[in-house]
């Protein structure tokens, strides 16, 4: 049995040599022939001189050139070097692999025909005290939305995961990445499964070891691009691919008409008011349940309304630009938060 496993990366040194040696230190049953695909966005911070000092030692990994720099390029690109295998796994840099996660998810597609992606639970790890932060406010529902994978506690079926395993009879029935889309392409190509008839896995007894971004402006650049994109991929699937994504955006809308109804001295100060204080509120409940001492709480309420702002506005002007004027998306929402 064959598995390729792809590792899209770009400027990734301080991260790369631990997944590589994550996903070789895995434990598979008997009889694997498993390569592993560095796909790398020509980086220039010592990432592919780390992965070519690791194929001494791995003699099965390759390092791949993606000259475009793009995601979706990368993930393509390593299934295509990899050739019709079994099984695709995709993880990313910054995703430590259990042991035992390659082959659960090796068990669970082969257990089940009718399930054609598996993925596990994220065990968010900081480099610094503002990632750490972050860190608490994307292990909530609040933060990150009912239903999201990221904040599951048991096994179930779900709409898409984190470093996925495939199938390589998957893309013979959908295709490849989409590599229009610079962001969701994951979603996006989950979706095509679903629509498919294919079923999603989240498996929570394995798991991968995230090193979450470290700073504000990058969070906010990243969610801001999450939203933007997500409504290119609504766009070319003629719907909407979850409900809890129109949440952040129609928060947003809500803000825009408050803000001048808490001007008025009468009932629209009092109704504009209301669902203001209800999220400060729920934001303050849960942030002092997430933290582990009094000084992290700010830190976890900044954190929310940045998780919701951000994808909000972007989500709102990829609606303006993709389906009011049905144009493409701008050069400057390719380039990724990086």
């Amino acid at each position: 049995m064959k598995i390729s496993v792809v590792i899209p990366c770009r400027n990734e040194q301080k991260h790369i040599q631990e997944c590589v040696e994550a996903i070789y230190a895995s434990v598979l049953p008997k009889g694997i022939d498993m390569r592993v695909f560095v796909v790398d966005g020509m980086s220039d911070d010592g990432t592919r001189e780390c992965v070519s000092g690791l194929k001494t030692k791995f003699p099965t990994l390759e390092l791949i050139d993606n000259t475009k720099q793009l995601t979706p390029y990368a993930f393509n690109l390593g299934i295509y070097a990899g050739g019709k295998v079994d099984f695709v796994q995709i993880a990313g840099a910054r995703h430590m692999l259990s042991p035992d996660y390659l082959a659960k998810c090796l068990e669970k597609l082969q257990q089940d025909a009718s399930i054609w992606c598996v993925g596990g639970r994220i065990v968010n790890e900081y480099i610094n005290e503002t990632g750490r932060i972050i860190s608490k406010a994307m292990s909530s529902s609040f933060g990150m939305g009912i239903g999201n994978f990221r904040t599951l506690e048991k096994s179930g079926f779900t709409d898409t995961v984190t470093s996925p395993m495939y199938p390589y009879r998957v893309f013979d029935e959908i295709g490849f990445f989409d590599e229009e889309l610079i962001r969701n392409q994951d979603d996006d190509f989950n979706f095509r499964v679903t629509q498919a008839g294919g079923k999603i896995w989240y498996e929570h007894d394995i798991s991968l070891k995230y090193y979450v971004r470290a700073d504000y402006n990058g969070l906010w650049r990243q969610f801001y691009q999450y939203g933007y994109w997500k409504v290119y991929v609504n766009r070319k699937h003629g719907a909407v691919t979850t409900l809890r994504q129109l949440v952040p955006p129609l928060f947003v809308m809500y803000l825009v008409v408050a803000l001048p109804c808490l001007l008025d001295d009468g009932w629209l100060q009092v109704v504009a008011f209301i669902p203001a204080l209800l999220y400060v509120l729920m934001a303050s409940m849960l942030a002092f349940q997430l933290s582990d001492r009094s000084k992290d709480i700010f830190g976890i309420m900044r954190t929310f309304p940045i998780l919701h702002l951000s994808y909000g506005l972007g989500y709102l002007a990829g609606m303006y630009r993709f389906l009011l004027l049905r144009k493409k998306p701008t050069d400057k929402q390719k380039r990724l938060s990086r």
